[in-house]
């Protein structure tokens, strides 16, 4: 099913963040109030109807832990999912030894000071005498798991019941959605730039309540709204780029890649080097390609939007130079046509995160597919699924779409799922062992070198599993964090040359070239009250962006407040949020598609800055 065609995902994230910003409320006075404890950040996951052990309150409060934000909490609890009541009678159902439904006083002790964080005998006494409602000595584990559970979401109903009735709670402020460890604010300010932003699918939707301005006279008179709304018939209106004539005429490069969601939600792709010989007039595109083994199964991943950004490939980040990206579209394919000198490009691929994110791992029900299997003479293979899964990732990483793998196009997929290359003298036994044309590995030889890998364990999954799961599959075998796709370069005069290659300043030059299109697109708006904090707002014919550019000598928070938006999603993930912008900065605020692209669709923006707290 289409992202559109899909908006439950998004309602289940709303109420989710409500919870969280119920229970954070519950506490604090303010979301954008910090965590400056390990109590605090207890009394705050009991109010979201967790219990955390020692453990997990020292996973996440280490000795270099100073404060945690509103988005590390919302993080915490995305990881650290809610005790289930059949998970408890699971527990319970292990201490029970004779399986009459009653636990024992000495079963309890025995259990909860011998294993896991151990407990005194007082700290179980007195839950026992907590729990024992009949004072017979005997805890009815079924029964005291039903209060618990019950107990738990009355407290949770109580927190939202509160932040519903109290206006002024009801308009605080809380933070961008997107995770980032505790760092000094700069650090994590420069982390929630457009390059870096997590769990993007949460519908804008609509709301009656008020906007989330701040109180203080001081606060709206620092306001400014920005209100833009994109009809269906403007895009299908939009002149686009029509195909140059003869194009199959001309000298064509191309190369393959992939967007792929990291676990903090960041998303990754390979950068790639293009060289133009002599200046030539350019037809560039970039689309999501399709894999589906099914011709009437669209691929779930078409309706991730796409660009290309080109920079001038200098020395430095400061040498390179903003040159283009891929602004129109054309269905599923971004395009740029226009001319380029004689010399040396980057190409910087990028996807807006709106529509592909980090994933719930516990959200699936079904048990993993099968990977490996034993045939009747008791020989280990592949199953059936895997053996088209892996066609699809030899696909994918087959960059120059040759039908075969060099030593270096195989490294970026070793990087990608183990983190260590393959050199060429175990290059060399590959040859030996597996099947190999021109000094590159066949697709049937990666299908051999990935069972000779479950051989050696003998079946064992956990390698494949790490693999697949890299590589964006869940255990469905389903590609849901990851967006393979195609660029072309088509060049009038001359052959281009496209090569990969790993770009340490990849993510800053990608992100000063979005800076860059933005401000070179759209016109600076001061802040009323505010003559040197700048919004940028992009707007695009499928896409709008916004930035913000701080001038002033000290940190900014900008409270962004997009509810009264209509039929978009943000790249943000909440409806509002604020965001920390360093003096002297800029930061890409936030992205903005439509849900659906057949509907019209408002984007109102009401940003607003927050007084120093």
């Amino acid at each position: 099913m289409s992202f559109q065609e899909s908006p439950r995902p998004s309602d289940e994230e709303e109420a989710f963040y409500m919870q969280c910003r119920a229970a954070y409320l519950a506490v604090f006075r303010s979301s954008l109030t910090n965590i400056s404890s390990k109590q605090q950040l207890c009394r705050v996951l009991q109010q979201a109807g967790r219990n955390p052990s020692h453990a997990t309150l020292n996973k996440y409060w280490t000795n270099r832990t100073s404060k945690l934000n509103f988005d590390d909490f919302c993080e915490i609890l995305k990881n650290d999912k809610k005790t289930e009541e059949s998970d408890l009678l699971r527990a319970f159902k292990k201490m029970d030894v004779n399986g009459d439904g009653y636990i024992s006083h000495s079963e309890l002790e025995k259990a909860l000071t011998t294993r896991g964080e151990k407990m005194t005998a007082e700290e179980v006494n007195t839950i026992f005498s907590m729990a024992d409602v009949n004072k017979d000595g005997k805890l009815d584990y079924e029964e005291f798991c039903r209060l618990l559970v019950s107990t738990v979401e009355k407290c949770q109903m109580a927190a939202l019941e509160k932040l519903e009735a109290d206006a002024k709670l009801k308009r605080q402020n809380f933070g961008s959605q997107s995770y980032s460890p505790p760092k000094s604010s700069a650090a994590a300010a420069q982390v929630s730039a457009a390059t870096q932003q997590a769990d993007p699918d949460t519908t804008l939707k609509k709301d009656t309540r008020s906007s989330s301005r701040p109180s203080s006279a001081r606060s709206r008179r620092s306001s400014l709204s920005n209100s833009i709304t994109m009809m269906t018939s403007s895009s299908t209106k939009t002149s686009k780029i029509p195909e140059p004539l003869g194009l199959q005429e001309w000298h064509n490069g191309s190369m393959k890649g992939c967007f792929f969601v990291e676990e903090d939600g960041t998303i990754a792709s390979l950068q790639y080097k293009l060289h133009v010989p002599q200046t030539t007039s350019v037809y560039l595109t970039i689309q999501p390609l399709s894999l589906s083994h099914s011709p009437d199964k669209a691929s779930s991943w078409l309706t991730v939007d796409t660009a290309v950004f080109v920079m001038t490939a200098g020395e430095t980040k400061e040498d390179s130079t903003f040159v283009c990206f891929t602004e129109s579209k054309d269905k599923e394919k971004f395009i740029w046509k226009g001319e380029l000198n004689a010399g040396t490009y980057y190409l910087l691929p990028f996807t807006s995160g709106c529509r592909l994110k980090k994933r719930s791992k516990k959200s699936l029900s079904n048990k993993p597919v099968e990977l490996v299997y034993r045939t009747d003479t008791g020989e280990l293979d592949l199953s059936r699924e895997l053996r088209e899964v892996l066609s699809d990732i030899f696909e994918v990483i087959d960059l120059d779409g040759n039908g075969l793998l060099s030593l270096e196009e195989y490294n970026f997929f070793e990087l990608r799922t183990s983190g260590e290359k393959c050199d060429k003298d175990a290059w060399a036994i590959c040859k030996e062992n597996f099947d190999m044309r021109k000094n590159q590995l066949t697709r049937q030889g990666f299908m051999e070198l990935n069972l000779m890998e479950a051989t050696e364990k003998d079946g064992d999954s956990t390698d494949l599993w790490v693999t697949l799961e890299a590589m964006g599959y869940n255990r469905m075998l389903e590609l849901v964090e990851a967006c393979p796709f195609q660029i072309h370069v088509h060049c009038e005069s001359s052959q281009p040359s496209i090569q990969p290659l790993n770009l340490d300043l990849g993510p800053k030059l990608l992100n000063q070239a979005l800076q860059r299109s933005i401000t070179a697109r759209a016109g600076a708006k001061a802040l009323r009250g505010q003559d040197n904090v700048f919004i940028y707002t992009y707007r695009g014919e499928h896409r709008i962006s916004s930035l913000i550019a701080n001038k002033t000598n000290q940190k900014v928070t900008v409270h962004v407040n997009n509810e009264q938006s209509r039929n978009c999603c943000s790249s943000r993930g909440m409806t509002v949020f604020a965001v920390e912008v360093p003096a002297r900065t800029k930061i890409v605020c936030q992205h903005v598609l439509p849900i659906s692209e057949k509907q019209d669709w408002t984007y109102n923006c009401v940003e607003t800055i927050l007084p120093s707290m």
